[in-house]
């Protein structure tokens, strides 16, 4: 009896074969006797299909394999003894027309280092798993939503390099564990998020534009070494998040793309089958191997390699059928509308599988339109994601703290503004690698002003995100104010940590992460406003924001009060709910951040005086771009 079963291709053609990376692919397997490896692969629209490889000396009569039946299912399959782990290979497909193309396995564990573009043979399933407690731990998660999230996004090529190597100095995925856990641990992250580790050909796409979806890019290591990653991390307690990418592919000609001659893993007509903007393809989400190859692979990263959660990418790409398209560019659907009706079905089902098997995980959407629902349940219409990316209040957010202090005061509402929609979804406010490439300028170099100006303008920006309702997201380099605008050629500038104002900022940004994650005011009522009141949204001439962070239980309530101007107000005072003790825990102009160290209370008794529309109040002398937060 094959590999393949006439039970595995019905559940292959109704997209439930949610174990489908244990059988196609490439997997040891002992046949009458004899070892070798079994080769699986959906090819149906190929005349006949050979294994190649370095087993059989890239012979390309040597190894062809057998279309099982039905022939309509497409599987193709072939044992071949002797082949072993290490080995490369790819499929050679004959076409009907007679031409030969030279694929690698779309399903395959492992790949050559590029340039080379072939397959590897590699047994993930030798890895013994540690992380017991963790995994243990996010299953008995009672409510994933109010637990805190501030995740650490990073591009582990450029994160950190071995100096003077003579090859690029990557650190392995082991070294990374190590140094990475570290690392986030002593700032305060909760998850790391890592940018495109399934493997892709182009350094320049920053694994965006993925070829093999089931494969840790070989750049930094084996599966095992990134099975490690994972672990180590768990181990660790910091989670680990994915960047997934199953809005579209490239064209390279080892991939997906035409894979049997024409169109299979993409949609059969150019309107819907390819992005123009990106040159890229775009999968066929109404064909069930297509969305069973994609849901698989969401699987077996958090199934296999104990994944906490996938971000995924382009939403609204895949959600809109005129995305990035001219009128003639694209099709509408039967009712006449540009909602890609299989896309909205195939995340609906995909975000419900992937949750409902592994109760703690998260699907994360980049979704930058107003679609409604995007974290609504299923059975409502929604389409089931967790939690969706705040772009409109990165954008907003942004677009304040790049202008002149002086002009702030005219647009005080885009601070504000997030905060009358957080209860529509489940947020992520993120500052991503995507805002600080293509000329957008670091984050730094966004701020106004010269010198100090522009440290304490990020300072107070970075509290007030912090304060914002809302899990939290921050590239790698953002922590320390990195100068330079992001490129994965090289390492973050680790050596701007020598200058104090660098060294002051990764401080000030530890202190808020940690001070996120000791009081659960800041993350246990996101998206509920019974876990946030502005004590006063509305002082624009001044641009102060003063808001409270409400727990659930009613205790360790915090008050936080951000100034965006550099203009000092002694005869600030600020309305209070109750009259009663304010106990100041973190302040902006303490000398450790780089502030003017002067002495404060620690307490501050209110009093009954009018402020803010409110009985009480306390005054509070506040610096330049000055931030207090108060427990109370």
């Amino acid at each position: 009896m094959g590999n393949f079963t006439e039970l595995d291709m019905y559940l292959f053609g109704q997209a439930t074969h949610y174990d489908i990376y244990k059988k196609m692919g490439a997997h040891l397997a002992v046949v009458k006797g004899k070892k070798g490896v079994m080769f699986d692969v959906w090819a149906p629209h190929a005349d006949r299909v050979w294994v190649i490889g370095s087993f059989n000396g890239w012979d390309e009569t040597a190894d062809e394999m057998e279309r099982l039946e039905p022939v309509e299912s497409g599987i193709f399959e072939l044992f071949v003894p002797g082949a072993k782990e290490g080995d490369l290979y790819k499929y050679l497909i004959e076409t009907p027309e007679g031409e030969l193309l030279y694929k690698a396995d779309p399903y395959a564990n492992y790949a050559e280092l590029r340039p080379g573009t072939a397959s590897r043979i590699y047994d993930i399933t030798k890895y013994k798993w540690t992380d017991k407690q963790w995994m243990k731990k996010r299953e008995e998660i009672s409510d994933m939503y109010a637990q805190p999230m501030s995740i650490y996004e990073v591009h582990i090529g450029s994160w950190m390099r071995h100096p003077g190597r003579e090859d690029e100095g990557f650190y392995t995925y082991r070294q990374a564990a190590e140094a990475l856990a570290k690392y986030v641990k002593e700032m305060g992250y909760t998850h790391v998020e890592l940018m495109g580790i399934s493997e892709y050909p182009f350094d320049g796409s920053w694994g965006y534009q993925v070829t093999g979806y089931y494969a840790p890019t070989s750049r930094y290591g084996t599966p095992e070494d990134f099975a490690y990653f994972v672990d180590y991390l768990h181990k660790n307690n910091i989670g680990v998040l994915l960047d997934w990418v199953p809005a579209h592919f490239p064209r390279d000609a080892h991939g997906l793309a035409d894979f049997d001659g024409e169109a299979l893993y993409e949609y059969a007509d150019p309107r819907k089958g390819e992005h123009p903007d990106w040159g890229t393809k775009i999968f066929d989400y109404g064909r069930s191997e297509v969305k069973n190859f994609l849901i698989g692979s969401a699987l077996m990263w958090v199934e296999h390699y104990h994944i906490d959660g996938l971000r995924v990418d382009a939403v609204a790409s895949m959600l809109y059928l005129d995305y990035g398209k001219s009128d003639g560019q694209w099709v509408a659907n039967k009712y006449g509308e540009n909602k890609n009706l299989e896309a909205i079905e195939f995340f609906r089902h995909i975000n419900t599988v992937v949750t409902g098997r592994n109760h703690g995980t998260v699907m994360i959407a980049e979704e930058s339109t107003a679609w409604p629902m995007v974290t609504g349940e299923a059975k409502d219409g929604g389409l089931n994601f967790s939690y969706k990316w705040n772009m409109g209040w990165m954008h907003d957010f942004l677009d304040y703290m790049k202008l002149d202090p002086y002009f702030r005061k005219n647009n005080h509402h885009k601070m504000t503004f997030a905060m009358s929609y957080n209860a529509s979804e489940r947020y992520i406010l993120v500052l991503s690698h995507d805002e600080v490439v293509h000329l957008k300028c670091s984050m730094i170099n966004k701020m106004p002003g010269l010198g100090r100006d522009k440290f304490q303008n990020l300072m107070a920006g970075y509290a007030f995100m912090m304060g914002h309702p809302g899990k939290k997201l921050l590239f790698m380099g953002q922590d320390f104010a990195q100068e330079r605008e992001w490129s994965e050629e090289r390492e973050l500038d680790w050596f701007l940590l020598d200058q104090p104002e660098h060294r002051q900022m990764q401080e000030y940004v530890k202190a808020l992460l940690h001070i996120y994650r000791k009081y659960p005011c800041m993350y246990e009522l996101d998206h509920s406003w019974d876990g946030f009141e502005w004590v006063n949204a509305n002082d624009g001439d001044r641009s102060i924001f003063s808001f409270i962070r409400k727990s659930e239980s009613g205790k360790n309530n915090l008050l936080f009060v951000c100034s965006f101007t550099p203009v000092e107000r002694d005869d600030y005072r600020v309305g209070v709910p109750k009259k009663k003790k304010y106990k100041l825990i973190f302040n902006s102009d303490d000398a450790k951040f780089g502030g003017s160290g002067a002495a404060r209370p620690q307490q501050y008794m209110a009093e009954k005086s009018e402020c803010d529309g409110r009985e009480f109040s306390f005054e509070y002398p506040l610096p330049a771009y000055g931030v207090a937060i108060f427990q109370f």
